[in-house]
């Protein structure tokens, strides 16, 4: 079994890490000083129980790689159009597209029973690049749980959590599905393969789409933004507005939303990933974690007044900054 993880950064890295140790066929995609480290002195993964090397084939160019059986893909969600025909060398006749990325995926839609089947989300996927460059029968979904950030090139540090909830769009257990689940679960890590998947994206969805631009807008740390009336009112309000989307389009979710809320709160003093993008000078996930929301709430009909406002502020935070077009 080959697998290539396309955009190896934190999550990629540790995840990479992890499968090499279990003596998996893997490579890495990645760039600049990160790759240049990877490829002079492997990749090193600090966990709580140590630190471990391991010597890697990375590379900048897919075409050095070859034919891949799964692509694991854990980009930012915007970068992933751009890159679409670039990646072509490793997709062979039978290859799986993992999307391992945040937000609503741009396959959201195959496969899935009722009229909106087939349905395209221009904020996820410009062009259509992914779904006529991959092809969504190539699609394996999955969410990512583990926190883990590069503290320098070459060098991955593991914060927390390891499991990565697969599944198929369709919600059936299938071979190809199952075969990665074993190899990932090889590697020490938690790999179920779910029924219900989207389900999943949408509570961790719940979370990214509120607590992000709030946090991009005000600077606040989770527990603060979570706490504070003011800012806790708004979540609340952008919560609701994408459950009652969610709900239309069939999700169920295990818990209400201020059970969410106090989750996020007890998470402690966490810069989200979008204030550390912003605070880095990086291009945020603002259109995969709440233009996507927005887009949605047109596709079902739904009003989305306070996740209106909320994306409306953040795309202007960002231009000001020089991080949005």
């Amino acid at each position: 079994m080959k697998i290539c993880i396309f955009g190896a950064g934190a999550i990629g890295g540790y995840m990479g890490v992890k499968l090499a140790q279990a003596g998996a066929d893997v490579s890495l995609v990645a760039r600049g000083p990160h790759l240049a480290a990877m490829q002079k002195k492997g990749l090193t993964l600090i966990e709580e129980g140590g630190e471990t090397n391991v010597k890697v084939t990375a590379s900048d160019d897919p075409a050095d790689l070859g034919p891949q059986d799964y692509v694991i893909v854990t980009l930012k969600a915007h970068s992933v159009p751009p890159v679409v025909a670039k990646m072509q060398p490793l997709i062979g006749e039978h290859t799986t597209i993992v999307s391992g990325v945040n937000g609503v995926p741009w396959w959201y839609f195959h496969m899935l029973e009722g009229p909106l089947e087939g349905t395209r989300l221009e904020s996820v996927d410009p062009g259509n690049a992914q779904w006529e460059g991959f092809g969504p029968d190539r699609v394996l979904g999955c969410v990512v749980y583990p926190a883990a950030e590069v503290s320098e090139p070459g060098t991955i540090k593991h914060i927390e959590g390891n499991r990565f909830s697969l599944g198929e769009p369709d919600g059936s257990k299938s071979e190809r599905a199952m075969a990665l689940s074993k190899a990932l679960s090889a590697a020490g890590l938690k790999a179920p393969v779910r029924p219900r998947l989207r389900d999943e994206i949408w509570v961790k969805l719940w979370g990214n789409l509120s607590f992000n631009p709030i946090s991009a807008l005000t600077h606040a740390t989770l527990d603060v933004l979570c706490t504070d009336v003011g800012t806790r009112a708004v979540a609340r309000g952008m919560m609701v507005e994408a459950q009652e989307i969610a709900e239309k389009l069939g999700v169920k979710f295990p818990i209400d939303v201020d059970r969410r809320i106090d989750g996020g709160a007890a998470v402690g003093a966490h810069r989200t990933s979008m204030l550390q993008d912003l605070e880095a000078g990086r291009p945020m996930e603002i259109d995969a974690l709440l233009g996507s929301v927005q887009e949605l709430g047109h596709v079902t009909q739904t009003a989305t007044p306070t996740v209106d406002t909320v994306l409306a502020l953040t795309k202007l935070r960002a231009r000001t900054a020089g991080l949005y077009p």
